[in-house]
């Protein structure tokens, strides 16, 4: 049995649980500190990595960053931050971390670059409806 009155809607980020996420909110990741400070980045694939090094989504011109040096990764209630190896580590909120579920208002840093992750609710307009 084919139902030809359902359409498939496209949503931001894919299909699957995380990208609902994404549909609901815009992510953004705000440069403090370090070269092009007051930058906007929004987030909008399931995984970025961020370096100084071409092959990174999102590069930096910083010495002290590592060619890939961290990744963010969308889950179910947001982005996790990841570091990728890196030879000067990442520091959330300060501490140092492998790994950190991040929430709105988060500093990290990777190398000379200090970042805030930012979330903003996508605004949600009701259908209209026309009166024949």
């Amino acid at each position: 049995m084919s139902d030809t009155s359902t359409r498939k809607i496209q949503r931001p980020g894919g299909n699957g649980p995380d990208s609902a996420f994404l549909a609901n909110v815009r992510v953004t990741i705000v440069q403090i500190s370090g070269g092009a400070a007051g930058s906007e980045h929004e987030l909008t694939q399931k995984r970025v990595t961020l370096g100084r090094d071409d092959s990174a989504d999102l590069t930096f011109d910083d010495s002290a960053m590592s060619r890939e040096h961290a990744a963010l990764e969308l889950g179910d209630e947001g982005f996790r931050l990841l570091d990728l190896g890196s030879t000067n580590g990442v520091l959330v909120n300060g501490a140092s971390v492998s790994a950190a579920d991040l929430k709105h208002g988060d500093r990290f840093q990777l190398g000379d670059h200090m970042f805030q992750y930012v979330l903003e609710e996508r605004q949600r307009t009701p259908p209209e409806f026309k009166v024949p």
